[in-house]
């Protein structure tokens, strides 16, 4: 046989390997000799947090709810009324002035703030990328309480605060923000408002971050203009978010003491006696232990039932993202 005559050298291909598909992990066998120590060392782990949680946390709570059924003035133990205390509770004017003092002040401080920080949240989305614009945006929620509250004390005065003298310079009249009936709860307000819109903000601004740039860009092919992506898209799509901001919110601004108590003490006449600062003057100024803790309880109560009915009506682990 000649070469030309030669039968063709055929190669055969190699096969195709296809990956095998890995076998499910078992799950961990938590009786296996090698995971035995594994729950001993959790709880040593986490019980210095347990220990902190059970002192400081729980301990105080039911001692409180103790204290609330026995009239206890520090001096005496405390001795069993049941519930006299919430009877008098009931009968008491100046807790209900108080609560619908605190009543006010939160509807003006969570609108305000809420307001301010989702167009804050939104600017800093869609306008600008800066950090440090972030970080200044942030800062006044790190400052103390009492700091912010002397600081606008002064700020706020009526003959040499700043805010008086720049508004008699346009010619207006100086205003008694924190001395008149009608401006102590709004000046408040507004301190509690510069003092916690950053970190509200940052908690939004965090939200925008997870929809979808193609959403917005879906609603410019159609035409839509940025006032209307925000109220059609934006709002609807950060539905959880914007609950979470509201029940923090409220229960904050429901819980507030330390600016009242460095601004006005609760005056002028009991304007801007909130809530909390009753307790306190019930607790430290008259040493009635046990009805401080009554209202205490009462609060606790309200603001469960409030923060239940919010997440109700919020629908909050719903969104509109489909």
């Amino acid at each position: 046989m000649t070469l030309s005559q030669a039968e063709p050298v055929v190669i055969p291909a190699a096969p195709i390997r296809t990956p095998r598909r890995r076998r499910d992990r078992r799950p961990l066998n938590a009786a296996a000799p090698s995971h035995r120590g594994d729950a001993r060392l959790a709880w040593i782990l986490i019980s210095p947090a347990m220990v902190g949680f059970l002192v400081f946390a729980v301990y105080p709570t039911l001692r409180g709810i103790y204290l609330s059924f026995t009239d206890f003035r520090l001096l005496t133990p405390p001795q069993w009324i049941g519930v006299q205390n919430f009877v008098d509770l009931f009968h008491d004017d100046t807790f209900w002035a108080s609560l619908l003092v605190t009543v006010y002040f939160v509807i003006i401080a969570v609108i305000l703030t809420l307001t301010v920080s989702l167009l804050t949240a939104a600017v800093l989305h869609r306008v600008t990328n800066s950090t440090v614009l972030r970080g200044l945006i942030i800062l006044p929620f790190l400052i103390s309480a009492v700091v912010a509250a002397t600081v606008w004390s002064w700020m706020l005065d009526t003959q040499l605060g700043i805010v008086n003298v720049i508004i008699e310079q346009f010619g207006g009249h100086g205003v008694r923000f924190l001395t008149s009936r009608e401006w102590a709860i709004p000046s408040l307000a507004a301190i509690h408002v510069w003092k916690n819109m950053g970190y509200t903000s940052i908690i939004i601004f965090a939200g925008l971050q997870t929809i979808p740039p193609s959403i917005y860009e879906a609603g410019r092919i159609d035409g839509a203009s940025e006032p209307k992506m925000f109220f059609r898209l934006t709002l609807p799509l950060l539905r959880p978010i914007l609950a979470l901001v509201v029940v923090l919110n409220v229960i904050g601004a429901f819980q507030v003491f330390d600016i009242v108590s460095v601004a006005t003490k609760g005056g002028p006449a009991n304007a801007s006696n909130v809530l909390q600062m009753y307790i306190y003057q019930k607790a430290f100024g008259q040493f009635d232990f046990g009805y401080a803790s009554a209202m205490s309880l009462a609060l606790f109560v309200i603001l469960i039932v409030i923060t239940f009915a919010q997440m109700r009506l919020l629908r909050a682990s719903e969104s509109d993202n489909a």
